[in-house]
């Protein structure tokens, strides 16, 4: 199957999931990544608000608030097309909407950060393979903004960690030159790393 009908069949699945049912998942998916390693070593985390029937990650939010952490979300890069900063955020954040409809939180540029600067990604995907190839929404975003990974060897930072339902994984994705694989994937059933 092609990769643009696959992320149609995908994105449709995940969206005509029930708000119950979606809760609960997300829910489940929360407490894999609240009780990982991953986690717990992390102190500045990246996450998304969840848009289009993605996981939810309210939860660990939350907890972030909680735990004395720093949760960033990402925000578009307004001199680089199709890359990212990251904008802290806490319970008192106000938004913005982006072009694409999803909420950006408002912050000084001073206070963002650059990729390099977050120990932990949470990333959303449309769909992943058994080896941590991901396919994503198609903009390359999130490949763009983490390029500089496939020139490390030794220290990898941000560990990026692909949050989805189990359903969402295929057999095989077609890898890209400039595809930037997970570290480890997230779904209701469990952690998997690569």
């Amino acid at each position: 199957m092609k990769q643009e009908q696959l992320r149609r069949n995908i994105r449709q699945q995940r969206r005509s999931l029930q708000p119950s049912e979606q809760q609960l998942l997300s829910s489940a998916i929360c407490q894999h990544i609240l009780h990982s390693s991953l986690y717990l070593r992390a102190r500045r985390i990246g996450g998304y608000i969840a848009n289009d029937g993605e996981a939810g990650l309210e939860d660990i939010f939350v907890n972030t608030c909680k735990m004395y952490k720093q949760w960033y979300l990402p925000i578009l890069d307004q001199l680089h097309h199709n890359r990212l900063w990251f904008a802290p955020c806490d319970l008192d954040t106000s938004y913005n909407v982006n072009r694409y409809g999803i909420p950006e939180p408002i912050s000084q540029s001073r206070l963002r950060r650059r990729p390099v600067n977050i120990d932990l990604i949470l990333m959303p995907l449309v769909a992943f393979d058994k080896s941590g190839n991901r396919l994503g929404m198609g903009g390359g975003f999130y490949d763009k903004t983490f390029a500089f990974l496939r020139q490390r060897k030794y220290w990898r930072r941000p560990l990026l960690l692909g949050v989805a339902y189990s359903f969402q994984q295929v057999n095989t994705l077609t890898q890209q030159e400039w595809d930037i694989p997970l570290d480890a994937i997230v779904t209701e059933q469990g952690l998997q790393y690569f």
